[in-house]
């Protein structure tokens, strides 16, 4: 049975997407195969699996020497699995950069396209095979469009992921405005957090000029909520950061409706990545960066010390 799974701290492209492409592989492909997730998966995604009445899928730690799997919507080992190196991987979908480090048994099919989101992608590999979909797994891919574009609003967001999106909601019926409300409503909800959790959700390991650093993203309509927390949750950054192997932690707050982030600024390092990396002037704990939107295009790209 092929494992098809994405990065650790499952949003809704790396829970939806295993499920689309498990899917594919075991109807389509006649090859069997199962979703599995690296963590819980978020607010937002974990709504997506009950609007689309979808199982949620396993939640595994590791895979074991020889575990057929699929990665889809990374390729950096530091997102995957820690034996992952030991696995058969079979394929590589994303819409990331290349990272580099990951080790296969034999050449291997990679499809990476500089395209918004996984689930764009697998949408154009299933080709003519979508229509025989059912209508959770059409809506999951839906789901993680509007997701990771932001309804449209991110800078990653091209044509063709607008396109499959409303093609998408034309044949399931689904009105895109009220929809994707519903899902930033479900991301936005993050009461039931603690700051270590909330500075995990959604980020990802970067080396800047030799510091390692975890960057973290929060997308919400509601940015009022986390940044009411914003002394707390500098506070617990050095204990995540420690735990973690990271010599910082460092958090966007990103405002989906007014199309901007708000950076914490705990320490002077921050400060000084903030203003050579976005030209920002900080006099206090946070600065807003206007129209900053994606840390795949906009923040990562930015960083320097």
């Amino acid at each position: 049975m092929i494992k098809v799974f994405g990065h650790k701290s499952p949003d809704t492209d790396s829970t939806g997407s295993p499920i689309i492409w498990a899917w594919y592989l075991s109807e389509i492909a006649g090859t069997p195969a199962t979703p599995v997730l690296l963590g819980e998966p978020n607010t937002e995604a974990a709504f997506v699996l009950r609007h689309w009445d979808l199982p949620k899928p396993e939640i595994i730690t590791d895979v074991a020497a020889g575990d057929s799997c699929v990665i889809v919507d990374t390729n950096n080992p530091a997102e995957l699995p820690p034996s992952i190196n030991e696995a058969n991987i079979l394929g590589i979908i994303d819409h990331h950069m290349l990272v580099g480090g990951l080790k296969t048994r034999a050449p291997i099919d990679i499809t990476i396209r500089p395209l918004a989101c996984t689930a764009t992608i697998l949408h154009d590999l299933m080709g003519d095979a979508l229509d025989r979909a059912p209508r959770g797994i059409k809506g999951a891919m839906l789901s993680c469009i509007l997701s990771d574009t932001l309804e449209f609003r991110s800078p990653t967001t091209t044509p063709h992921d607008r396109a499959v999106a409303e093609k998408l909601a034309a044949e399931l019926d689904v009105n895109i405005p009220d929809f994707a409300a519903e899902l930033f409503a479900a991301k936005s909800d993050v009461s039931a957090f603690s700051d270590a959790e909330l500075l995990r959700m959604d980020s990802k390991e970067y080396e800047i000029e030799g510091k390692q650093f975890r960057i973290s993203v929060l997308e919400t309509t509601a940015p009022k909520v986390v940044l009411d927390r914003k002394a707390s949750l500098m506070a617990s950054m050095p204990g995540v950061a420690a735990e973690d192997g990271a010599d910082q932690v460092v958090l966007f707050v990103i405002d989906i409706l007014r199309e901007e982030a708000t950076l914490l600024v705990p320490n002077e390092l921050v400060k000084t990545l903030a203003e050579k990396s976005f030209g920002a002037t900080v006099t206090g704990d946070s600065v807003v960066l206007p129209g900053i939107m994606s840390r795949k295009k906009q923040i990562i790209p930015a960083l320097k010390l």
